[in-house]
Order: C-alpha cells, then sequence, then structure tokens
C-alpha cells in the first residue's frame, strides 16, 4: 500500500484536496479529526489534557472547550508544544491501527493522511510520498479570518506559529497550489492523483 503525507499551513485548503483524493478512491484519515476523537470525555487524552492545563478547559458537559485550549496554547509557544507531545502519540497509534487494517484489506491501495504538523513533527518521514497544500499568503489570512471570525492580527499569531510555507514547500514530492478556484484545485489534486497510482503501481512491481 502507497502511504502519503498530505500537509501545509492553516487554512490553505487541505480539507478540500483531501475530499477530492477520497472521491478519486484514496483511504484518508484526517489528523484533526483523530485529534478531536482522542480527547472526547473518557479518553486518556483528555485527562492528559487536562492534567497539563487544568480543568478550566473542560466544559459544563465535560467535553474538551477547544477555543479556550486554543487561547492559551497559541499565545505561549511552550504550551503549544507540550499540547502537541501529549496528544502526538495517541494520534499516531490510532492512525498505525487504520493503515495496518486498511493495508492488509486492500495491499494495492493508496492511503492519504493529512496532518498539519508533519514536517515539523518529523512525521512526513513515515510515508513513502508528500504532498505540500500552499496558497499566497494574503488567501491564506484572509481564508483564516472568515473561518475562524478573527481578527488580523489574531490570525497573524496563528499563522506565525508555524513553518513558513515556502519552507514546507521544499519538502514535498507534489505540490498543490490552492489560490485560485475549486475547479484549479481539483485538476491540480487529479493530476497527483494520477501521478500517486503510477507510484503506487512502481512499488508493487519493486514488491514481487
Amino acid at each position: 500500500m502507497l502511504k502519503v503525507g498530505l500537509t501545509g499551513s492553516i487554512a490553505v485548503g487541505k480539507t478540500f484536496v483531501l475530499g477530492v483524493l477520497r472521491e478519486l478512491g484514496c483511504y484518508v484519515i484526517d489528523a484533526d479529526a483523530i485529534a478531536r476523537e482522542v480527547v472526547v470525555p473518557g479518553t486518556q487524552g483528555l485527562n492528559a489534557v487536562v492534567e497539563a492545563f487544568g480543568s478550566e478547559i473542560v466544559k459544563g458537559d465535560g467535553t474538551l472547550d477547544r477555543a479556550k485550549l486554543g487561547s492559551i496554547v497559541f499565545a505561549d509557544e511552550v504550551k503549544r508544544l507540550r499540547l502537541n507531545s501529549i496528544l502526538h502519540p495517541f494520534i499516531i497509534a490510532e492512525e498505525d491501527q487504520r493503515l495496518r487494517e486498511w493495508e492488509q484489506q486492500d495491499p494495492k491501495g493508496i492511503v492519504v493522511v493529512d496532518a498539519a504538523l508533519m514536517i515539523e513533527s518529523g512525521g512526513y518521514q513515515r510515508f513513502d510520498k508528500l504532498i505540500v497544500v500552499h496558497c499566497r499568503p494574503e488567501v491564506q489570512l484572509q481564508r483564516l479570518m472568515r473561518r475562524n471570525k478573527l481578527s488580523r492580527a489574531e490570525a497573524e499569531q496563528r499563522i506565525a506559529t508555524q513553518m513558513p510555507q515556502e519552507e514546507k514547500k521544499r519538502y514535498a514530492d507534489y505540490l498543490i497550489d490552492t489560490s485560485g478556484d475549486f475547479a484549479g484545485t481539483r485538476r491540480q489534486t487529479e493530476d497527483v492523483y494520477h501521478a500517486l497510482r503510477e507510484a503506487s503501481a512502481s512499488l508493487q512491481n519493486r514488491e514481487r
């Protein structure tokens, strides 16, 4: 099974690209979705986060107050790194379980794992290929302000906590620029998918 990493900075359009790859037949894993699953009430993940950041980050119904936690970690580099170090093992364990199951079911398939901090954590090295999604900085800023209802200063602060887009692009096997419209992004994603199919076929030939 060809294992592909998909990454890019915040608000660059990774979710749309992942959706197109799913439509085209790839197995997909959204690390953000898993990150939410590993901190639902009663999990070891939530207990570990509460132990580190205090009970005030839990709502009255027992769920994680993501907005409050975000306001804490995005304002403090040390706390943000601490949160990542707590959640990372839980996320990787869940990803690995799904990868093993799918590889047994469909050894000739393609699985794409979407994670924003894949390069920063070194996790990209687990994959055969790496896709980096990017867009023009002003487009990214406007998308983040609109999506998260942030001021310009708040959005700039969140973007500044991540590796610059230009640096991430240097790690890529494939680049997808989402600065334009959805149709243009879809065409680029389809082109990358066809390249992945060729890479998958080559991998199967080597493993025979």
